[in-house]
C-alpha cells in the first residue's frame, strides 16, 4: 500500500492533479472488465480503498455505518486537491447557504451526491460507480472537480447487492445466456432487491428503521447536497428513464425551483443519450409524492433529487421486447448519466446554489407567517413510542421541546412530563409540514406506491396543531434518555412490569431468557407499595422473588443496565383488590416459540416486516420455514405460527388439518391478508371473504345512495 501511495504522489503534477495513469482502472484491481461479472461488495470496497490510496489529494474514503449483516457502508468524496484541503470549511459554508444564513459565494463548490443501487438486484449502478470514480480522476476532469464536491455512495444496500451478485455469478456460463427463462434471470425468494430483513430501503428515507437509512440520512444532513442522483433499474422490456416524471404527480411540498431545475438537468441527460443513440423516456411514469423516497426526500429540502431507471439485464445478458440488454450496456448508461448529472449541475451551479438559498429563506418566511406555530405530542403510557418518534424527528434535524407545565388546546390537556411541542419556526419547516400533513386530496390522486406517511399516526401518538406556542417549555431540545435503570431494593416481595410500553414484550423476553421466573396477571388488581395502594391492569407482568433460583438478583441487576422500563416494587402478595399474587389467575409465563412461514409463494416484504417486528417489538427471533415444509415440521415445538400475505394455493386440506390440530392443542395462529382467506376457505376462521369485484360493487352501491 505504501508503494502505491508513493507512486501516486510521484505521478501528481504541481497542482496535485494526478497523471492519466496514476489511478488503476477497475479491471486492474478486479481482474476482469466491468460487466463480465457482477462485482461483489468487498471488491467494490477494495477498489475504493485502492483509489483513495492512489489519489490521497483528491479523495477521502469513509465507512459511514454498517448493515444488519455488518457489511460496511462506503462513501468516497472526490474533488480537487485545493477543495479537499479545505473540505470542512467548504462544508460549513455550504451548510450556511442551505440554511439561508449567507448568500452563496461564487467560488463555493457545488455539492453533488451520487447514490447507487439502493435495490440490491439493480446492480448496474453499483458497477458503474467504479468507472465513474476512475474517470473523474483523469486530468481532463480536473476543472470539473474544482467546481464540485462529489459524495459517492457506490452501494446503498450491500446485503441485497451481495445476495444478487452471488446468484447471477454462480449461474454464468462460458458465454452469456439471454433466454429470460434461464435460471440466472429468475432469482430465488426473497431475491436481491431488499435488505437483510427483506425491506425496500428506498421507502425508508423518512421512517429510518434500518441502519443503512440512518447512516445515509446522517450524511445527507451533514452535507445537504444541491443535487442527488438516485440510480435504479426497471423491467427488461423498458429502455431508460430519467426525471422529470409525470408532471401532475409531484409533491405539493416540492418547490417550483426544484421542478424547473430537474427539467433543465434533463436536457443534459437527453443530449448524452442522444449522442450515444440510446433510447429513453421521461414524464410518463413514476411520481414524487412520497417524501420518504431517494428522489423525493431531497426535493422537500430544496435540493434536486433525480431518479434514473435503467432497463435491467437481471444478470449478464437478457432478451427484452425492444432489444437485448447486456450488463455492460446497462452499466454504460448509468455511467453516462452520472457524468451528465455532474456536467449539468456544474453548468447550473449558480442557479442551484441560489435556489437552495432562496428555498431556505422562503421557508423561514412561511414559518413566520404560518398561523400554526407548531405541533403538540403526548402519550401517557408508552414512553418508548413517544421517544421513538422524537428520536426520528431528531435524526431529521427537527427539534422538540418538553412541556414544563400543562397546556390546554381545544379542550384537551397536554400534561407536563409526557408532552412535547414541535415548533414550526425551525430550519426543517417544510419537512415538518410534509411529515405531519393529514391532507388526502392532491392535484393528481394517482400514487406510484406509498400514499400515507403522517408520522404521529405511524407511531399512534396523539397530536394537534397549535396556533399558540406554550409559554413553559424546556430550554433545550429533547435528547435521548440514558439507558439503564436504578438498582432495585433486594428485599421486595415481588416486582411488577406494566404492559403499556412498546418495549414491555422485549423486556419480558430478556428476563425470561435470563432464567427469571415470571407470572402474568389475568385480571386488574391493586398492590401495596410503601403502604400505598397502586393499581395494575390485567396483563401486568409479576416477578415473584420467592420463585427465583440462586443468583437471580445479580442477573436482574445486570439486566437493569439494558432495560428501558422500570420495575415497580410490590411489598406483599396479599392484594387489597383483585387476585392475590399466589392465585391461579396469575399464571406462569413462558418465552414464545414462534414459527414464521416464509419462502417461495410468500410476500417477502410482508414476511420481512413480521420478522423485523417480532424481533424488535417482541424480542423473539422466529424460526423461518418455507410453506411447502409445513406438513413435515414438528409443530409442537411452536407456541405461535405467523402466516404472512402470499399465495397459499399450494396448501389444501392436509395443511388445514395440520393447523387445526395444532390450534386445538393450544397453538396461537396469526394470519394476514391472503392467509386469512385460506383460513376462511378451510373453515378455520368464521368470517367472510369478499373479492375486489364485490367490494367495488358495494362501494358503487353505497355511493349511489348518496
Amino acid at each position: 500500500m505504501r508503494s502505491v501511495i508513493l507512486s501516486a504522489l510521484l505521478a501528481a503534477n504541481a497542482t496535485g492533479v494526478l497523471a492519466a495513469d496514476a489511478v488503476p482502472a477497475p479491471a486492474d484491481t478486479l481482474g476482469f472488465q466491468l460487466g463480465q461479472w457482477h462485482v461483489r461488495h468487498d471488491q467494490i470496497e477494495q477498489y475504493l480503498r485502492t483509489v483513495a490510496a492512489s489519489a490521497p489529494t483528491q479523495t477521502r474514503f469513509e465507512i459511514i455505518g454498517r448493515t444488519h449483516e455488518q457489511r460496511p457502508l462506503l462513501q468516497l468524496t472526490l474533488t480537487s486537491p485545493a477543495n479537499l484541503a479545505r473540505l470542512e470549511q467548504i462544508r460549513q459554508q455550504h451548510l450556511a447557504v442551505s440554511r439561508g444564513e449567507q448568500q452563496p459565494d461564487p467560488q463555493l463548490p457545488l455539492v453533488v451526491w451520487l447514490g447507487y443501487s439502493v435495490h440490491g438486484n439493480e446492480a448496474s449502478g453499483a458497477n458503474a460507480s467504479l468507472q465513474v470514480v476512475h474517470d473523474l480522476l483523469k486530468p481532463e476532469n480536473a476543472e470539473l472537480l474544482d467546481k464540485v464536491v462529489i459524495l459517492l455512495q457506490p452501494v446503498l444496500n450491500p446485503d441485497g447487492h451481495d445476495r444478487f451478485a452471488t446468484w447471477v455469478n454462480m449461474h454464468q456460463g462460458s458465454s452469456a445466456v439471454a433466454d429470460p427463462q434461464h435460471r440466472e434471470h429468475v432469482e430465488p425468494w426473497p431475491n436481491g432487491r431488499p435488505n437483510h430483513y427483506w425491506f425496500d430501503l428506498n421507502r425508508d428515507w423518512l421512517l429510518l428503521q434500518h441502519p443503512e437509512s440512518q447512516a445515509r440520512i446522517a450524511q445527507y444532513h451533514h452535507w445537504r447536497p444541491q443535487v442527488v442522483g438516485d440510480f435504479h433499474e426497471m423491467g427488461t422490456n423498458a429502455s431508460y428513464f430519467f426525471q422529470p416524471g409525470i408532471p401532475s404527480r409531484s409533491s405539493p411540498f416540492a418547490p417550483e425551483s426544484t421542478i424547473s431545475l430537474t427539467s433543465k438537468l434533463g436536457q443534459f441527460h437527453a443530449k448524452t443519450l442522444d449522442d450515444a443513440r440510446r433510447l429513453y423516456f421521461t414524464e410518463e411514469a413514476f411520481d414524487d409524492f412520497y417524501i420518504g423516497k431517494g428522489s423525493t426526500y431531497p426535493d422537500i429540502h430544496g435540493s434536486v433529487g433525480i431518479l434514473f431507471e435503467q432497463a435491467s439485464s437481471r444478470g449478464h445478458l437478457q432478451q427484452g421486447l425492444q432489444q437485448q440488454i447486456s450488463f455492460s450496456f446497462a452499466i454504460d448508461n448509468q455511467y453516462k448519466t452520472s457524468f451528465s448529472t455532474l456536467v449539468g449541475a456544474v453548468a447550473h451551479k449558480d442557479e442551484l446554489q441560489q435556489a437552495q438559498y432562496q428555498f431556505a429563506r422562503a421557508m423561514q418566511d412561511k414559518a413566520r407567517l404560518d398561523p400554526v406555530k407548531g405541533f403538540l405530542l403526548t402519550e401517557a403510557a408508552d414512553k418508548t413510542r413517544l421517544e421513538s418518534l422524537l428520536q426520528l424527528l431528531k435524526q431529521h434535524q427537527i427539534a422538540s421541546y418538553a412541556l414544563t407545565e400543562d397546556f390546554q388546546i381545544n379542550g384537551q390537556t397536554y400534561p407536563a412530563g409526557q408532552s412535547y411541542f414541535v415548533p414550526l419556526q425551525q430550519p426543517q419547516y417544510n419537512l415538518l409540514k410534509a411529515a405531519f400533513s393529514t391532507g388526502t386530496s392532491f392535484r393528481d390522486n394517482t400514487f406510484y406506491d406509498v400514499s400515507a406517511w403522517t408520522l404521529p399516526y405511524a407511531y399512534n401518538i396523539q397530536f394537534a396543531e397549535s396556533r399558540k406556542t406554550p409559554s413553559s417549555l424546556s430550554d433545550k431540545p429533547w435528547q435521548p434518555s440514558a439507558v439503564g435503570l436504578k438498582a432495585l431494593p433486594a428485599n421486595a416481595y415481588a416486582y411488577a412490569l406494566r404492559w403499556t410500553d412498546q418495549q414491555a414484550p422485549v423486556q419480558t423476553a430478556r428476563l425470561l431468557e435470563a432464567g427469571i421466573q415470571l407470572r402474568v396477571a389475568g385480571r386488574d388488581f391493586t398492590a401495596l407499595q410503601a403502604g400505598q395502594q397502586v393499581a395494575y391492569a390485567a396483563g401486568t407482568i409479576v416477578l415473584p422473588a420467592g420463585l427465583q433460583s440462586d443468583g437471580w438478583q445479580q442477573k436482574l441487576a445486570d439486566l437493569q443496565q439494558q432495560l428501558a422500563i422500570p420495575l415497580e416494587v410490590i411489598d406483599s402478595g396479599l392484594t387489597p383488590t383483585g387476585q392475590d399474587l399466589g392465585s391461579s389467575q396469575v399464571t406462569p409465563l413462558q418465552l414464545p416459540r414462534v414459527l414464521l412461514i416464509g419462502g417461495p409463494g410468500i410476500n417477502s416484504t410482508e414476511a420481512g416486516e413480521l420478522w423485523f417486528a417480532t424481533e424488535r417489538l417482541a424480542g423473539v427471533s422466529p424460526t423461518i420455514a418455507e410453506p411447502n415444509r409445513l406438513k413435515r415440521l414438528d409443530l409442537q415445538r411452536y407456541s405461535h405460527i405467523l402466516l404472512p400475505d402470499g399465495n397459499y394455493q399450494s396448501w389444501g386440506k392436509t395443511e388445514a388439518a395440520v393447523l387445526k390440530d395444532w390450534m386445538q392443542q393450544g397453538g396461537v395462529l396469526w394470519a394476514q391478508k391472503a392467509a386469512v382467506a385460506f383460513l376462511v376457505n378451510h373453515q378455520l376462521l368464521d368470517a367472510k371473504v369478499r373479492t375486489a369485484g364485490e367490494l367495488k360493487a358495494l362501494v358503487t352501491q353505497e355511493n349511489a345512495q348518496y
